[in-house]
C-alpha cells in the first residue's frame, strides 16, 4: 500500500496594510467582494463600534414617523440611519428600542415597528435559510428575459438618483421599494437577481432584510404588488421631477400594467406557518465549552454573545480574533467587513485607541482563561 501523502497547506495570509495604504489594500485583496475597483466609499458612514455609539447618541426619533419615508430633498429625510450598525450587530434591536423610550408616541411607535420588521426578518431567514430567495406565499410576476437591460432607467432622475445612492451603500426606504417595484413589477425581471445588486452594494444588506423586503415589494409574501409611479416621486421627494428630462414622457407616469395582485402559490412550504417546533430553541443552548468562536458579519458588536463572555477560555480566543480583525491592520479589516472605510486622515488614531483597548481586553481575557483552566484542572 502506498505510503500517504501529507496534506499541503495552500493557506496564504495577506499582507498587513500600512496605515497610508489601507484603501489600496481593500481594493487589491478584496475588490471582488465589495464590488467593483476602486471601491466606493460611503461618505459620512464609518463603520466601528464607537462610531455605532455615537450615531445612537445623535439619533433624536422625534419626528421620526412622518419622515422616515421622504426622499428628496436630503434634508428631509427622517430615517434613522442606524441601519448599518444594526445590520452588522453593533446596534442590537433591544438597545436601540430601549434608546428611543420617552420619545414622542407615535414615533416611538413606528420606530419600533421597524424593529420589530428586522426582527420578523431574522426569524424568517433563522427558519428558511437559503430557500428565502424562493416565494413564500403567492407567485412573482412572470419573467421578462430582456427586463434587467430596461429596468433602472438611469435617464430618469428619480432612477439615477435611487442607484447613485445604491452604489455609494445607502438608500431610504421609500427609495428602495422604488427600485424593487420597478426592477421585478414594471420590467419584470427576476427579484432574486435585484435583491443580488442590493445585497452586494448595501452597508445594511443582509439575506434577512433584503430578501423579506423583496418578496413584500414584489407580492410573493403577501400576494399585493407595490406599484411605483411618479405619484410617489411627486409626493416624496418634491421638485424632482422637474428636474427630470423625460419630465413630459415620464416611463413611470401610471402603474405598472402587471396586475397589482397574484396568485397564491398552489402548494406553501409549511414552514410559512409552521410552530415554535420549526423555528429552533427559544434562547441559546450551550452543550460544551467551545474551543472557537467564528464571528460572523453579524456579530461584530462589542455586546454580541459570539464574543464568548463568561466561556472561560474562549473569551481569550474570540478577543484575539478580534484584535486580529480590528487591531493588527489598525482596524482596516473590520472596517473592510463592514465595507464603511475609515477617514484616512484620522483612521490612525483610532487605531492606536482600539490596539490599547484589546490589549487591555486581550489581557483580562487571557487572564479569565487562565483561572478557568486552573478551576477545570481542580
Amino acid at each position: 500500500m502506498p505510503a500517504a501523502v501529507p496534506a499541503t497547506d495552500t493557506t496564504q495570509l495577506l499582507p498587513t496594510p500600512t496605515p497610508d495604504g489601507v484603501e489600496g489594500w481593500v481594493d487589491t485583496h478584496l475588490a471582488d467582494l465589495a464590488g467593483p475597483s476602486p471601491v466606493p466609499r460611503h461618505p459620512t458612514v464609518r463603520g466601528g463600534q464607537r462610531a455605532a455609539d455615537a450615531a445612537l447618541a445623535a439619533f433624536d426619533v422625534r419626528g421620526y414617523a412622518s419622515s422616515r419615508n421622504e426622499v428628496w430633498p436630503p434634508q428631509r429625510q427622517g430615517a434613522s440611519g442606524l441601519s448599518p450598525w444594526i445590520r452588522h450587530g453593533m446596534l442590537t434591536l433591544r438597545r436601540v428600542w430601549d434608546h428611543v423610550a420617552g420619545g414622542p408616541t407615535r414615533d416611538v411607535a413606528k420606530l419600533r415597528d421597524e424593529l420589530l420588521w428586522q426582527s420578523y426578518a431574522r426569524h424568517t431567514y433563522a427558519r428558511f435559510g437559503a430557500d428565502l430567495a424562493r416565494p413564500l406565499r403567492a407567485q412573482p410576476p412572470p419573467v421578462d428575459p430582456d427586463g434587467q437591460a430596461t429596468a433602472w432607467d438611469r435617464e430618469m432622475v428619480c432612477m439615477d438618483l435611487a442607484v447613485g445612492w445604491l452604489e455609494e451603500g445607502w438608500v431610504p426606504n421609500q427609495a428602495r421599494m422604488w427600485l424593487a417595484s420597478d426592477w421585478t413589477v414594471r420590467h419584470r425581471a427576476r427579484w432574486q437577481d435585484g435583491e443580488d445588486r442590493f445585497f452586494r452594494h448595501l452597508l445594511d444588506g443582509s439575506r434577512a432584510a433584503n430578501r423579506v423586503g423583496w418578496q413584500w415589494t414584489v407580492g410573493t409574501a403577501t400576494r399585493s404588488r407595490y406599484g411605483f409611479s411618479r405619484w410617489q416621486v411627486e409626493r416624496r421627494a418634491p421638485g424632482l421631477c422637474e428636474r427630470c428630462p423625460l419630465q413630459q414622457r415620464c416611463p413611470v407616469q401610471h402603474r405598472p400594467d402587471t396586475p397589482q395582485e397574484g396568485r397564491w402559490l398552489p402548494q406553501r412550504d409549511p414552514r410559512v406557518a409552521g410552530g415554535t417546533d420549526m423555528a429552533g430553541p427559544a434562547t441559546a443552548e450551550l452543550t460544551a465549552d467551545p474551543e472557537v468562536v467564528w464571528l460572523t458579519a453579524e456579530s461584530l458588536g462589542d455586546d454580541d454573545p459570539a464574543h464568548g463572555r463568561g466561556l472561560g477560555r474562549v473569551r481569550a480566543r474570540v478577543l484575539l480574533m478580534r484584535l486580529v480583525l480590528l487591531a493588527a491592520a489598525g482596524a482596516a479589516a473590520y472596517y473592510v467587513i463592514t465595507r464603511c472605510a475609515p477617514d484616512p486622515r484620522t483612521w490612525p488614531a483610532q487605531a492606536q485607541e482600539d490596539v490599547a483597548r484589546l490589549k487591555a481586553n486581550l489581557a483580562e481575557a487571557v487572564a479569565a482563561g487562565k483561572r478557568a483552566a486552573a478551576r477545570r484542572e481542580r
